[in-house]
């Protein structure tokens, strides 16, 4: 099985950091590869960034010309994985939309712990639309920006005192809010005392269980193929269909 993870930022640092992560989490016989947008933001921190990610994100799944059996997309909360599932042809599986699925399998009400406080509202967003918000208790930032996530020791103290904030919201189950975290629930899960769910983990379990029951995206209705159209991408004034799907 071969499985692709998208990092939602160019900071190759961080993709090497995630695939890591997704191979210590993958079983025997799956590949995990991970793919760095050509352009974009260094880190994705607010609107603009998330939107600017979600575009080079589709670009380079409609440009990656190696087979592939499912996407995982390592950006928590960061937009584009609706137009994935239109794009291509195999599961796609978003970190933030997997990470709360398994945290409802944990504990009636998750937390989820990520960066910056302005990423808040956005990953609730993105809760809602998966539809896995209502029994989220609270989105709590560290005050940490992802590029200072490489300090192991302050992003440590950080989170543990962010999830303090979480547990009082009355959050039962703990989620990593942002790919730049993974790892780290299995330094603070046992100081916390309740589960710590990494969403790039979480994902590569959910794309081999799609992959290995022969089930992906439907076609009927919201994620029907895009429609047949020229389509200019990035600057350079590139014209193009939609390129190789998987498989």
């Amino acid at each position: 099985m071969r499985i692709v993870v998208t990092n939602c930022n160019t900071t190759q640092e961080m993709t090497e950091e995630i695939v890591r992560g997704a191979r210590a989490a993958a079983g025997p016989g799956t590949t995990v590869t991970g793919l760095t947008p050509d352009w974009g933001p260094e880190s994705a921190e607010g609107w603009l960034d998330s939107y600017l990610s979600a575009a080079a994100v589709l670009d380079l799944l409609r440009t990656y010309e190696v087979p592939y059996d499912a996407v995982v997309m390592a950006g928590f909360g960061e937009h584009g994985r609706e137009g994935a599932r239109e794009l291509v042809d195999v599961p796609v599986v978003d970190i933030t939309e997997a990470a709360a699925h398994f945290a409802c399998l944990l504990g009636r009400r998750y937390g989820v712990v990520t960066t910056l406080e302005r990423s808040c509202g956005q990953i609730e967003d993105s809760l809602e639309t998966a539809g896995v918000g209502r029994n989220c208790a609270a989105v709590v930032g560290t005050g940490l920006g992802v590029l200072d996530l490489g300090d192991d020791r302050r992003t440590e103290e950080a989170f543990v005192a962010a999830a303090e904030r979480a547990r009082e919201a009355g959050a039962e189950v703990l989620v990593l809010g942002c790919a730049g975290m993974t790892g780290l629930q299995r330094t603070v899960g046992q100081k916390l005392g309740l589960p710590v769910v990494d969403g790039v983990g979480a994902a590569v379990k959910l794309a081999e269980s799609l992959v290995t029951l022969g089930l992906t995206t439907s076609r009927v209705g919201s994620y029907a193929k895009p429609l047949p159209k020229q389509r200019t991408w990035g600057r350079n004034g590139h014209t193009g269909h939609i390129g190789r799907t998987g498989g």
